[in-house]
Parts: structure tokens; C-alpha cells; sequence
């Protein structure tokens, strides 16, 4: 007979972590039905029986025993059961639609595809990937209380999510990157910044999120946790328990360095240098004609607005993903902490923000974007009957994002026609 052995705090704190279905404060309900009482069991109940446990025989009888006691599609009876799915199918179609959307808007218009914009579809396609695949699984395993997939798909959920991090946080850097040459070197692209260009550096950050993202589909698997009465739950980790080592907070530390501050430091000093540039240029204006003076301070508008579009989705992000690190650092590193009610909601909370950042982008475009925002309107709406609306002028931001500097006659007007939206 096995004896149930109380689980250590740095393995609870894991537990948490990984599984953001899992309250450590009052645990999932697990099956006891065979005891008659139902009751609820605590997360400190948990022992560190890993379902890399050996082939002695008698380990095998026990795990045996246990599978019989254990119902891997047991509905969970928490409040975040409810709430999180039904937040989550919010999050899959506002997400799938407004991403699409976007992805379409760009592909399907020969005037959009510029450097900036491929970035974005870029950005896009992440989002969708992580909608589309990782939404749906997640919303289930917080329906039920184990995790009932198997390992083969714990892998593949934890490496696109990684993945559609990294392709994020690497485009919101190349976004500003491009911004700042744009700005400091118009001309830039008359000298080898080119679509060509662009899309080498698309394909090389989806091949580094790829790369960076093998250790989850390495070490993520489907684990089993032995409980009192001899219950079991099943979890999808991206740790081994069994082996409780250093590894853990590594890899939280190092992925909040190189998905996090490293990225936001650099756009930071992007955006820097942009501000005292812009700042200058203001300074100088030209003086040898209003309509020079004019078309100066419209150039200036234009770079402004640009940017402000790129920084909009890093603040998003930022807004979005800040929750997560901040947990997953005082999980690990203040192990001697009360995971109590505040940190259960502060978890669930900043994991759902990491989901709604991959559906929020369509938004901010959609408001400061003219140029998508007629589009969106075209494919979105194409149902209503015909509609009157502006179009752009051909400095539009979105439009042309490549090419701040273009010189604008002050007469220029908006062209206002009718057009059926479908």
C-alpha cells in the first residue's frame, strides 16, 4: 500500500503555475466516489506520484488501482469553470473575425501590401494560430478538472502558445524598428528596404519564436498527481515535478527577460530616439514658404500618428502580459507566500489578459487606422446595403506607413463615394 506523503510548497507552486485551471486553495474536485463522501480536496493533499512513475510491478498495480477511481472528463464545479470558457468563446470568435479580417484586408489589397503591413499580418497570423488551436483546448481544461487531452496535445498547446509569444513581442520590435528608420531616414527604403526585406525578416522571426519554443515541446506532458483517499488529477505541465529541480524558475526568468523586458527595453529606446527626433524636425521648420512650412508640419502629423498606431499595440501587450510575469515571478520566488483567494483571481486574471492581447490589435487598428477601418467595414459588413463613407487620401497612415515623407498638396480632400460593401 502506498502512502499518500505531503507535497512539497516549491512542487505546489509549480502545480499553479502551469495549471491555471487548478485553485491551490481549495483544489479541484476530484472523484471520490468510491469512499462515498465527494468531498473536495485540498491542493495541499496533493503527493508528488509523477505519471513517469517506474515499472516495478507493484507501482504499476497501484497506478492501476488508481486508474479506476479516476474520470478524466469529470466536470469541474469552480465559479472560473463557467466564467473563463464563456470568456474564452468571446475571445475565439471576436478574435478569429477580426484577425481574419485584417490578414484579408492586407493579402486581398495590392495598395496595402507595405512594409509595415506585412509586419502586422505577420502579428496577425500568430494571434490566429493561437486562437484558433489553443483557445478551444484551454477553455476545456478549465471546463474540466483534469486534463483530459493526453499528452501529445499538452505539447503541441504549450508550443504554439509560445510560439505566438514570441512572434508578438519579436514584430512589435521589428514594428519599431522600422518605425525609427523610417523616421531618421526616410529615403531608407530607396536603399534596400524593400517588401523582399521585410518578409526575410518575417520568416526569420517566426524560425526564432520556432527555436525558442522546442523546450516546451520538449519537457510539456501530461502528469499525474496521487491525492488523499487515493485520487488521482492530471495536469498539463511544462515542468516535471517529479524532479523538482532549478529548472522551473530558469525557465520563468528567462523567458521574462527575453519575451518581456529585453523586447520592451529596445522598443523603448526606439521610441526614445523617435520622440527627440520628432521633437527636433519640429524645431526646423522651413521657412522659405507657408506651404513648405505647411507640407513640414503635415509630414511631421503623419510620422506621429504612425507611430503612435505601433505604440498602441505595445502597450497592449504590455497591459496585457505584465499580470502573468508578475505572478509566475512571485510564485517562484516568494515560495514562503500564502497562495490565498487574491493570487487565485490574480492568476486567472492575467492569464485570460494573455488571450484577449491576441484579439485586441483588429480593435486599436480598426479606431486609428482609416485605412483598415474601411476595409474592415467592406468585408465585415457586407451584408448592408450600400453605404456612403471616406475614403482615404493618399497620405493615409496605414496606407502609407512606408512612405512618411511623402510631399501632399494642401488641397488634397477626401473623395466621399458610394460603394456597395460587399
Amino acid at each position: 500500500m502506498v502512502t499518500a506523503t505531503p507535497t512539497s510548497s516549491a512542487v505546489l507552486a509549480a502545480i499553479a503555475a502551469v495549471h491555471d485551471g487548478f485553485n491551490a486553495s481549495s483544489g479541484p474536485r476530484l472523484n471520490n466516489d468510491s469512499y462515498g463522501n465527494g468531498s473536495s480536496v485540498t491542493a495541499a493533499d496533493i503527493s508528488s506520484s509523477s505519471s513517469s512513475s517506474s515499472s516495478n510491478t507493484n507501482n504499476n498495480n497501484v497506478d492501476s488501482m488508481l486508474e479506476l477511481q479516476f474520470d478524466r472528463w469529470e466536470i469541474n464545479s469552480t465559479v472560473e469553470s463557467v466564467l473563463v470558457p464563456i470568456l474564452f468563446a468571446i475571445i475565439f470568435v471576436v478574435g478569429l473575425v477580426g484577425n481574419g479580417t485584417l490578414i484579408l484586408s492586407v493579402i486581398a489589397n495590392k495598395v496595402m501590401c507595405n512594409i509595415p503591413n506585412i509586419l502586422i499580418v505577420s502579428l496577425s497570423l500568430g494571434d490566429f494560430l493561437l486562437i484558433l488551436i489553443s483557445v478551444p483546448v484551454t477553455s476545456i481544461y478549465y471546463t474540466f478538472v483534469n486534463w483530459p487531452f493526453g499528452s501529445a496535445v499538452c505539447k503541441i498547446n504549450e508550443f504554439i502558445q509560445t510560439v505566438s509569444l514570441g512572434v508578438s513581442v519579436f514584430t512589435l520590435t521589428a514594428l519599431s524598428a522600422d518605425r525609427y528608420v523610417a523616421i531618421v531616414n526616410p529615403m531608407a527604403k530607396l536603399t534596400g528596404r524593400t517588401l523582399r526585406t521585410t518578409i526575410a525578416t518575417v520568416v526569420g522571426i517566426w524560425v526564432l519564436s520556432l527555436l525558442l519554443a522546442i523546450p516546451d515541446a520538449v519537457f510539456s506532458k501530461e502528469q499525474t498527481f496521487n491525492v488523499t483517499n487515493h485520487s488521482i488529477v492530471k495536469i498539463c505541465s511544462q515542468f516535471d515535478h517529479s524532479e523538482m529541480s532549478s529548472y522551473p524558475k530558469t525557465y520563468i526568468t528567462i523567458r521574462l527577460f527575453v519575451y518581456f523586458i529585453l523586447p520592451l527595453l529596445t522598443i523603448g529606446l526606439f521610441y526614445s530616439m523617435m520622440a527627440r527626433i520628432l521633437i527636433r524636425s519640429s524645431d526646423s521648420v522651413p521657412v522659405d514658404s507657408k506651404t513648405g512650412a505647411a507640407t513640414h508640419h503635415r509630414q511631421i502629423a503623419a510620422r506621429k500618428k504612425v507611430a503612435r498606431v505601433v505604440l498602441s499595440f505595445v502597450i497592449i501587450f504590455m497591459i496585457c502580459w505584465l499580470p502573468r510575469h508578475i505572478f509566475l515571478m512571485w510564485l517562484f520566488y516568494d515560495v514562503g507566500s500564502q497562495f490565498n483567494d487574491f493570487w487565485h483571481v490574480f492568476k486567472i486574471g492575467g492569464f485570460c489578459l494573455t488571450f484577449i492581447n491576441s484579439c485586441v490589435n483588429p480593435f486599436a487598428l480598426y479606431f486609428l487606422s482609416g485605412q483598415f477601418r474601411k476595409y474592415y467595414n467592406r468585408y465585415l459588413f457586407c451584408c448592408c446595403r450600400r453605404v456612403r463613407y471616406t475614403s482615404l487620401e493618399p497620405t493615409s497612415t496605414m496606407h502609407n506607413l512606408h512612405s512618411t515623407t511623402r510631399r501632399v498638396s494642401a488641397t488634397n480632400t477626401s473623395i466621399v463615394h458610394s460603394q456597395s460593401m460587399c
